[in-house]
């Protein structure tokens, strides 16, 4: 039988919702864990752990706590709950340490794909719904795509290859079984991501800097 998937809430202080930490405490494929457990015997642990930081509209907060766990627990999987999130922001979670970013308004199952599949858990028993884990620069591209930018718009302005991006675009159809335009418009706006204009698309840009390309991970369409 596979060990369950370690899960450490940090959540101070906005709080996490009561149901979902319910969900979460009493799923069979996640155990619940507190800091003081990572510092335990390895052997004890789960084979994997991930670590539910909640982000609110104080992002430098987010970016610092972010850090240091990934300073103090490096093969910690992280998984960012947000509000609202622009791709500069996007940027600055992931260089903290982000490895995949969930709305904190997500459902409790959408949460709990998200933890499993950054974990490289065995895939989720039930389909999974729209938006299960998006990882940092799928969650880039799709901003791009709900604003209506062709597949060569989005690679000439975040400087990646067309090829690259119409690898990201099938990941999102098969995550979010669609690849229709107004789906993904009312995805982006489920997930609470800004609005792309020129001006911000070149500065995200220079902001940002550079993503690398994640094959794995969880909040992937083609043309």
């Amino acid at each position: 039988m596979q060990r369950a998937v370690g899960v450490l809430i940090v959540d101070e202080p906005y709080g996490l919702d009561p149901t979902l930490r319910a969900v979460l405490e009493h799923e069979p494929t996640l155990h619940t864990l507190s800091e003081a457990d990572l510092s335990r015997d390895e052997t004890t642990l789960p084979e994997a752990v991930v670590a539910l930081v909640t982000v609110g509209a104080e992002e430098p907060e987010g970016v610092a706590r972010i850090g240091g766990l990934r300073a103090r627990y490096p093969t910690l999987k992280i998984a960012a709950a947000f509000e609202v999130l622009d791709i500069a922001a996007a940027g600055r979670l992931m260089a903290a340490g982000a490895d995949v970013f969930v709305a904190r308004t997500a459902s409790a199952r959408v949460v709990c794909a998200a933890i499993l599949a950054v974990a490289d858990a065995a895939a989720v028993s039930k389909p999974s719904e729209p938006g299960d884990g998006l990882t940092p620069r799928e969650t880039e591209i799709l901003r791009f795509l709900s604003a209506g930018f062709s597949n060569k718009e989005v690679a000439r302005r975040l400087g990646l290859s067309v090829r690259t991006v119409e690898t990201h675009r099938l990941n999102l159809r098969r995550k979010t079984q669609t690849g229709r335009l107004k789906d993904l418009v009312a995805l982006a706006r489920q997930l609470g991501l800004a609005p792309v204009t020129e001006v911000g698309a070149a500065s995200a840009r220079r902001s940002a800097g550079p993503y690398p390309v994640t094959s794995a991970g969880p909040a992937t369409l083609s043309a």
